[in-house]
């Protein structure tokens, strides 16, 4: 059963550029600081996991690209869906290698599943249709 909701045009445009921000200044840092950042890898508890993926350094290069360019897209509004599905793809892994397992950092842990709610809102809701 599917309802509708009335949404404010201008709440969603805000939502998508305050959850914006946080990609495009990581994204930013993960490409001006490689090592600093596989630093942090390699002290995480499950750094096992990036490893899986492949080799931290190229990982950090990587992900820094896909959240500028991702993150850009879902600031601008251009296929946010499509945007926040890879925003996320990126995000999982990041949380579980990093924030998991960190016991004395719970904050960082709980602000990386809050945004991942906030991506999630605009994978399933049609925010692209024309709203008041």
């Amino acid at each position: 059963m599917t309802t509708n909701i009335l949404i404010n045009r201008r709440s969603i445009q805000i939502l998508r550029i305050l959850v914006s921000g946080i990609f495009l200044v990581a994204g930013l840092n993960h490409l001006l600081n490689v090592e600093k950042t596989a630093q942090r890898i390699e002290q995480a508890n499950f750094k096992g996991i990036a490893y899986f993926f492949g080799e931290p350094q190229w990982l950090i290069i990587l992900s820094g690209i896909v959240m500028l360019s991702a993150g850009f897209l879902f600031l601008i509004g251009y296929k946010t869906k499509w945007a926040a599905i890879i925003l996320m793809a990126v995000l999982i892994p990041i949380t579980l290698t990093v924030q998991v397992g960190q016991i004395t950092s719970l904050g960082p842990l709980f602000k990386n599943i809050a945004i991942l709610g906030g991506l999630l809102f605009f994978i399933l809701n049609d925010t692209e249709k024309k709203l008041i």
